[in-house]
């Protein structure tokens, strides 16, 4: 009996159009032999025994069988699903072939193409049947998909229901997804995806694929069973051939491997990376550092502007995920891709010396009236102070006076934003949400911003510069003592809003860690820590973020830790980050309640974070701009 359309209604969105052009295994007509076809909208059989199974009748005319593949639904995690090549539909006895799965290797429920590997078995030219059974201890359907839209030149398939047939029964309208020896286009992957678990389905996006200009993201229903080539934004497809996106190409295209185009593509990446500067960290997180570089370097456009993540709603500057991005590259030696975001940065301050919250990768201005955030006025002139610091000696000061009047512009309206209580006024940060009294979000990067403003004016000797922005930090490093260190930095001024994982912007490489942090850093992390092991960025009463960690908001502890010399902490937090990579060694946004990776992977702030924390635990931390020193009496 044909299984109902409804049985596995969220793995039908797997049923993703074929590329034009390609419709693998669809006879062109009677006489060719059939051997598949592709389409796969509707659930047509039940194939658990031992009740149920399915078969299809087909032809081949080759005299090897290496292997077949069929479109597969499951409701089921756990259990086997047994594909052979019969003689006779219904004698078990007749199989020439047989090859078995486990749905739990594949990672549980799910729905996509399976691929049964024979091994290249010996067969003759001529009719066969290709039956597939499931058996499993779990209640959830599995079912084989297919089409009952006509498909010239196909065969009988049958459908064994013993409850509703008493037997075998062949259909004549049910033509099932499938393939024999599959190849080129028709393997899974390639047009279409492979099975693809549920699981998987957390996440909008896998990984990046780049030619230096273009970006394209990789879907998490293409990222299974494929991986990258070790050093490289190519990706290895689990038939063996590449997918890469060319030079001066927008879309990618699949080629044999050791393709001319592809192979170029991976030598430049392996020589850029060779051209900074590696951790001596352990292999996985040397490797997380070399996966976080290449994917940084694929959100990072010829312009400047650092995309947040490769989908549609983060597919715009943020000045404070490009800061850090800055930072990292700066830390890691790759300067030339630091001063390139810092000059977008310069190119797109507002006149009054602020950022809008995000713009355009043109950098036409910005996409929505999201309101401007004044932590941009700390971030852009911290990352430009450790560009700044990293930098080859030769040159750099001539750099810097190009950046100058960003850093003037920012630093002068940030200075002038301070109250009389030393703190600036209340503005969203990287919660990108209002709040109604002055947050730490705000504050400490304005902090690391006036210090790292004041070093780098006196560095040029423009000593009016650096003594104004020095008074300025010294107000405000007075005041988040007053008013946000009693209450262990919580959120905002008022205690009205919990903790913040912002309290790690009190620690270095962003400021000099004032007394009492390590109690605040620690009382945080146990307020936010989630049954996941993540956190969450905030535990304000009257906003909730769920049930997902954000892994930046947790490697923020971990960078943190890692600078105050709390080794074993950041470790500790450090490790878990890196277990929540994808299967392409990519970091997520979020993390669910369920512990798998969520939204969009990579995320740039996360992979900066990390490449951040790697160096300082590695023993060549970033500096922290200095404070001021404290001014003459009666000064």
């Amino acid at each position: 009996m044909a299984v109902a359309r409804t049985v596995l209604p969220a793995l039908l969105s797997l049923s993703l159009t074929v590329v034009p052009g390609a419709l693998p295994g669809v006879p062109a007509a009677a006489a060719v032999p059939y051997d598949g076809q592709v389409r796969h909208e509707s659930a047509l059989f039940n194939v658990k025994a031992t009740g149920n199974a399915a078969a299809q009748e087909f032809t081949v005319d080759d005299t090897r069988l290496s292997r077949v593949s069929v479109w597969l639904g499951s409701g089921a995690a756990t259990g086997t699903v047994t594909a052979q090549v019969r003689r006779v539909h219904s004698d078990a006895g007749s199989a020439i072939a047989s090859a078995t799965v486990d749905l739990a290797a594949l990672g549980g429920a799910g729905a996509g193409w399976v691929e049964f590997p024979f091994g290249d078995a010996d067969v003759t030219a001529g009719t066969y049947h290709l039956f597939v059974q499931a058996t499993t201890a779990e209640d959830g359907p599995v079912a084989w998909y297919g089409t009952r839209q006509a498909v010239p030149g196909s065969s009988t398939s049958r459908n064994y229901d013993r409850a509703h047939w008493g037997g075998w029964h062949a259909e004549d309208t049910a033509r099932p997804a499938f393939h024999v020896n599959p190849a080129g286009g028709e393997r899974c992957g390639e047009t279409e995806p492979c099975y693809v678990p549920a699981s998987a389905l957390a996440a909008r996006t896998a990984g990046l694929l780049t030619n230096g200009v273009a970006t394209e993201a990789v879907l998490p229903s293409f990222a299974v069973g494929a991986s990258y080539v070790d050093g490289s934004n190519v990706l290895r497809l689990p038939s063996g051939r590449w997918r890469y996106l060319p030079d001066g190409a927008s879309q990618s295209a699949v080629v044999e491997a050791d393709d001319p185009g592809a192979l170029a593509q991976i030598e430049e990446s392996r020589a850029w990376l060779a051209g900074g500067r590696e951790p001596r960290a352990g292999a996985e997180q040397r490797a997380a550092v070399q996966r976080a570089l290449l994917s940084m370097r694929a959100l990072l456009k010829p312009s400047g502007a650092f995309a947040a993540g490769w989908s549609p709603p983060w597919e715009y500057s943020w000045p404070r995920d490009g800061a850090f991005a800055a930072a990292a590259f700066a830390v890691t030696g790759h300067a030339e891709e630091a001063y390139r975001i810092l000059q977008y940065d310069a190119r797109t301050q507002r006149a009054d010396g602020t950022w809008e919250a995000r713009t355009t990768l043109d950098g036409s201005g910005p996409p929505d009236a999201r309101k401007w955030q004044l932590d941009g006025n700390g971030w852009v002139p911290w990352a430009t102070w450790q560009w700044y610091r990293a930098a080859p000696a030769a040159g750099r000061d001539e750099r810097l006076r190009e950046l100058y009047p960003m850093v003037r512009a920012a630093a002068d309206f940030a200075a002038r934003s301070l109250g009389p209580d030393g703190l600036p006024p209340a503005s969203p940060d990287y919660w990108e949400l209002d709040t109604t009294t002055t947050n730490i979000g705000t504050a400490a990067p304005l902090l690391a911003g006036l210090n790292a403003s004041a070093d780098l004016a006196a560095r040029l000797g423009a000593s009016g510069d650096a003594e104004r922005w020095a008074a300025a930090s010294r107000r405000l490093s007075a005041g988040i003592a007053a008013s946000f260190a009693p209450l262990g930095y919580q959120r905002t001024v008022d205690g009205k809003h919990g903790r913040d994982s912002a309290v790690a912007f009190m620690a270095p490489p962003f400021n000099t860690a004032p007394p009492g942090l390590a109690e605040a850093l620690d009382s945080t992390h146990r307020a936010l820590l989630l049954p996941n092991g993540g956190v969450s960025p905030g535990n304000d009463p009257d906003f909730s973020w769920g049930s997902y960690a954000w892994t930046a908001s947790t490697s923020f502890f971990a960078l943190a830790w890692a600078g105050t010399g709390e080794q074993t902490k950041a470790d500790r937090v450090l490790d878990w980050v890196l277990s929540k990579r994808n299967g392409l060694g990519e970091l997520p946004e979020t993390v669910n309640g369920a512990g798998l990776p969520s939204s969009v992977a990579p995320l740039g702030w996360t992979d900066a974070l990390v490449v951040l924390t790697v160096q300082a635990l590695d023993g060549s931390p970033q500096p922290t701009p200095p404070a001021p020193a404290p001014a003459a009496a009666g000064g």
